[in-house]
């Protein structure tokens, strides 16, 4: 098949939406599935909803990379959005046009730096990984280019200075805590130690708005399994096949003069531009995460692996629920909470996607920190505002120590375990393991007092709450009286 272009699609009548020529005002750090799927999906549905007229420009922020694919098909590639949207299946599929070209730093760095002089450029998008924001002494403003992400993009930023012209709005997507402000901070780093101008430094902080967002969008990627039947289908071979869930979300913190030239409303697009991203952060935690982590070990051990198959259960989703309506919403401040049912709602939908196939088992990783993080806050607010324990919540805890009591083995770092005549790994730090395994002979009271007492896990907060293991070591004995389904019934009941 020959490989897709404008003109295969022109000639195949293609009836979608194409913008193949328009000035160069993105420049992407990042050239993945997610950054595809996500930031070049609203860029391009940006460009046809609200006329912003925009080519992004990709940069490989590492040495291997995808530009020649990317390049050998003139930027285009389909993109399927695919899961569950109001109860119903949903499969769309869309050519994204927006893409003009990928460069690499590494092979071409005259062609990076001129990207600092072109003057209708505005936007700098990145996700280089968690590890991307990091500031790594060893550059030199001489490197060519740096090997660090700040420090590339401190390189560009002082030839668009040196060139005078506007500095950019920098939207940095990385999954890390104030992604825009360590990215900032790391800039500065660079400026002190290559010992760069005041003015420039003067320049970087007040003609450039470095903004913190939060990304919400699950992207399995390339569908390997289905690609030749997909291409077949689609009469054209396309290397670049992305796929992604239908839920997306973005929230970018800065002034809402970003709307002026990001017209993200006009396009009614599920982009916010708000003055503190954090209440945002603090709502996927508690509610998308906090739901997985609160149900999916009581889940496994009831007898489910997959997630979507959880939601299809009324007792499993039912005991979610009422985690989320009656436990997590009530204590959640800083937002509407209309906002945060319609969040919650889209939980059930996005856990019922039909195209992903989301284990159990691999959500349970590191699900000690992962508790503590995203289930104990709400089980303390909650205390604290209602003076009493959230049942769902603390039962979640019950269903977490019968899951790592399971393991009787610590193998290759990971506990060995078994449901029902079935081998499984249970996987968290080391000293979580071994704390688990020095108890695997202790009754309900031994496990849950001395897990709770453990401060290197908790610190002092669950030993210290009222009532607490009492509870837990109530909710064990329901769980081995009765099993863990029924306990769940029960519990949601």
């Amino acid at each position: 098949m020959e490989k897709l272009s404008y003109r295969l699609l022109e000639e195949q009548g293609y009836d979608g939406y194409l913008l193949k020529d328009a000035p160069e005002r993105v420049l992407q750090f990042g050239e993945g599935n997610f950054l595809r799927a996500f930031v070049d999906y609203f860029i391009d549905m940006l460009n046809e909803k609200a006329g912003f007229n925009s080519k992004v420009i990709l940069c490989q922020p590492i040495g291997q990379g995808l530009s020649d694919m990317i390049n050998a098909q003139e930027g285009l590639y389909t993109l399927f959005l695919r899961g569950q949207e109001n109860g119903q299946k949903v499969n769309k599929k869309r050519v994204i046009s927006c893409v003009s070209r990928c460069i690499s730093p590494y092979s071409g760095f005259e062609d990076y730096l001129a990207c600092a002089k072109n003057p209708d450029l505005r936007f700098i998008v990145s996700n280089t990984t968690e590890a991307g924001i990091a500031y790594d002494p060893a550059c030199s403003l001489t490197d060519r280019p740096a090997s660090s992400f700040p420090g590339k993009l401190t390189q560009l930023l002082y030839e668009r200075y040196n060139n005078k012209l506007p500095g950019f709005i920098i939207l940095s997507c990385e999954l890390i805590d104030r992604n825009g402000d360590e990215l900032l901070r790391c800039v500065n780093e660079y400026i002190r130690q290559w010992e760069l101008p005041e003015d420039f430094k003067n320049w970087v902080e007040k003609d450039n708005i470095f903004c913190s967002t939060l990304v919400d969008r699950i992207v399995p990627g390339y569908p390997r399994a289905e690609a030749e039947d997909i291409c077949k289908e689609l009469g054209y071979q396309d290397n670049l096949i992305d796929t992604a869930e239908v839920f997306g979300a973005w929230v970018i913190e800065g002034p809402q003069s970003i709307k002026d030239e990001f017209p993200v409303d006009k396009a009614g697009l599920p982009i916010l531009v708000v003055d503190n991203v954090d209440p945002y952060k603090k709502r996927k935690v508690r509610i998308l995460n906090g739901a997985h982590t609160s149900m999916i070990m009581g889940a496994f051990i009831a007898g489910q692996d997959i997630v979507r198959d959880c939601m299809k259960d009324d007792v499993i989703r039912g005991f979610m629920n009422k985690a989320l309506y009656d436990e997590i919403i009530p204590v959640l401040k800083g937002l509407d909470r209309k906002d945060l049912e319609d969040f919650a709602a889209a939980v059930t939908d996005r856990f019922s996607n039909p195209f992903i196939d989301h284990e159990l088992l691999s959500i349970s990783l590191n699900s000690a920190s992962k508790w503590k993080a995203r289930v104990m806050p709400t089980v303390l607010e909650y205390h604290e505002q209602k003076k009493e324990l959230p049942k769902v919540l603390t039962f979640s805890f019950a269903a977490f120590l019968c899951f790592y009591h399971m393991g009787r083995e610590l193998k290759d770092g990971a506990l060995v375990a078994d449901r029902s005549g079935k081998e499984f790994l249970i996987k968290d730090d080391e000293w979580v393991l071994e704390a688990f395994l020095k108890l695997k002979d202790a009754s309900d009271e031994s496990l849950a007092a001395e897990i709770i007492g453990n401060e290197k896990m908790w610190d002092d907060s669950l030993k210290n709450l009222p009532g607490f293991e009492e509870a837990v070591v109530n909710d064990l004995k329901l769980i081995a009286d009765k099993g863990m389904y029924e306990a769940m019934k029960e519990i949601a009941g």
